[in-house]
């Protein structure tokens, strides 16, 4: 079943209309998941019975399960998940002057091949959804909640080349950048790419004002591809 994290902002209010519901019902429930991080359904108290049960016939919140956490001695955390198929990725929570920053996993496996990544032993199996990398922050910022803490900046450098994941990973950091959502601001996000050129420039074009980070490891295709 989909997760309604795969859903942002306008994509929920189209929902909403769909059903019926009020303009501002979309906006409700965009609320209780990431301002109140409600972990299910009836939690949102404000919410009819119907709406939340046929909520509950649509989708899921969490597509994740938590499998183990790691704690470095310097606080660094690495969070390992499991997906509905069963499919391994990892985030990472790591603390800096500045905030605290997650990266977060765009891919199952990574079919790139640097060498001088680890992502790449493991081939692509498949592009994580939107909603599974939502998930991913959502599942660290509720530990950080214990604390009265929150995550201040995200990295997409995780398993995985966001850029062959494209329209999934713009969509994940369109609802966590959205103010009505996290309110990560846009000069607070980077994304890391080894160099797919088209998908640069389509990301220029957008305008989004997010960070741009590429990663290489040579100075011309023909050192980059041996």
């Amino acid at each position: 079943m989909q997760s309604i994290y795969d859903l942002n902002y306008d994509q929920m209010q189209e929902f909403a209309q769909s059903c019926g519901w009020k303009s501002f019902r979309g906006h409700q429930i965009f609320q209780w998941l990431y301002r109140q991080r409600a972990a299910s359904f009836d939690e949102m108290s404000n919410l009819s019975k119907e709406t939340r049960e046929l909520l509950k016939e649509n989708f899921i919140i969490d597509p994740l399960k938590l499998v183990r956490k790691q704690v470095a001695g310097d606080g660094t955390t690495k969070f390992l998940f499991q997906t509905e198929d069963g499919a391994l990725l990892e985030s990472v929570l790591m603390h800096f002057d500045y905030g605290k920053s997650i990266c977060v996993s765009s891919q199952v496996g990574c079919n790139m091949g640097c060498a001088f990544c680890a992502s790449g032993l493991t081939k692509k199996k498949r592009n994580l959804t939107s909603g599974e990398m939502v998930a991913q922050f959502m599942n660290v910022q509720r530990e950080l909640d214990k604390t009265g803490e929150r995550l201040s900046h995200i990295v997409v450098m995780g398993t995985g080349e966001p850029f062959d994941n494209y329209d999934n990973v713009m969509n994940f950091l369109e609802t966590l950048n959205h103010d009505r959502g996290m309110g990560i601001g846009a000069r607070h996000i980077t994304i890391s790419t080894c160099g797919i050129v088209p998908k640069i420039r389509e990301f220029a074009d957008a305008h989004t004002q997010y960070n741009l980070a590429i990663s290489l490891h040579a100075p011309n295709n023909e050192l980059r591809d041996q």
